[in-house]
């Protein structure tokens, strides 16, 4: 075979021969080898061609937005562990069970800007996702069809809400992912200490800017990511005083961050971290995403 690693089976695709396989092929065979194997023009056929079925499908639409999740009891994604599904629902499945149906497409695929825990609350303008409607069976809207279509999804659910729903181009999704570790974040978190602290203990935090940290793969996702020290910056921190064993903790990171680990430190995996930083033991009891600092989709006037 010319091109061995080229059609690899892949646990998403129906089918080895994509588009972006073959165009990786011809890419990488030889003019004189490709001559060899596809003469041209080519010989002609020996038998007369049959004709065994005809499917017609449409091109995919891609519908984008942001959203906010007010639950700390919600996954992404859906959240299945050895075939059994842990919780009923997920932000993708509350958002894109709507568009499936009024798009009457035969499936979806969700994507974002980054993700958030389970346990974490997304707030503010929200996070850019993208979902991209296979063989839709519809596919023409108005603009105010999209607006009520977005009104539904955020009547069904209190644990989510959409805003800036509209239908953009595939090329236009990769605007989300652009440059995405160059972007910033924006995060609050409650923290607990060990030691009891005083207002005046926890405000030199305030004064550091751009700290460089290294974040070795967390224990908690090293099932599921590679086994890496990740460079990171803490861009800036700002805290609020609550009581003497707990601060809220402002922080704008460059995206990429794990701010669990960059709190309690992970076994010493992230370095430094705010228990290294203050001489505690430190961990987090809260964490909300404030913002993710991405000027995509644009933003509409009438949300």
């Amino acid at each position: 075979m010319i091109c061995p690693d080229c059609f690899k089976p892949a646990k998403n695709k129906q089918s080895v021969f994509t588009r972006m396989a073959v165009v990786k092929a011809l890419n990488k065979i030889k003019e004189e080898d490709f001559c060899k194997q596809f003469p041209c023009p080519p010989s002609s056929p020996k038998v007369v061609c049959t004709v065994h079925e005809i499917e017609c499908a449409h091109g995919a639409v891609f519908v984008a937005g942001r959203y906010n999740k007010y639950s700390r009891n919600l996954p992404q994604t859906p959240w299945i562990i050895d075939g059994e599904r842990k919780l009923e629902s997920s932000v993708e499945e509350l958002i894109s069970g709507h568009l499936l149906t009024v798009f009457k497409a035969e499936s979806f695929n969700f994507s974002s800007s980054g993700r958030e825990d389970v346990d974490v609350r997304t707030l503010g303008n929200g996070r850019p996702f993208a979902i991209e409607l296979v063989n839709p069976h519809r596919v023409h809207f108005t603009s105010q069809e999209i607006k009520e279509l977005q009104q539904k999804i955020n009547n069904s659910s209190n644990k989510i809400q959409v805003r800036d729903l509209q239908l953009v181009t595939r090329e236009a999704i990769g605007h989300m992912k652009e440059g995405e570790e160059e972007k910033t974040k924006t995060y609050s978190a409650l923290i607990w200490t060990n030691k009891a602290l005083q207002k005046e203990d926890i405000e030199f935090l305030n004064d550091i800017k751009d700290l460089k940290i290294d974040q070795k793969t967390p224990l908690r996702v090293l099932h599921r990511r590679p086994l890496a020290v990740r460079a990171r910056v803490i861009h800036s921190m700002e805290t609020c005083y609550v009581d003497e064993h707990h601060f809220r903790l402002f922080l704008k990171t460059q995206a990429g961050t794990y701010i669990k680990e960059f709190v309690h430190g992970d076994f010493g995996r992230t370095k430094p971290n705010i228990g290294s930083l203050m001489n505690v033991t430190a961990d987090i009891l809260e964490l909300d995403v404030e913002s993710v600092d991405v000027d995509w989709p644009p933003a509409l006037d009438d949300n």
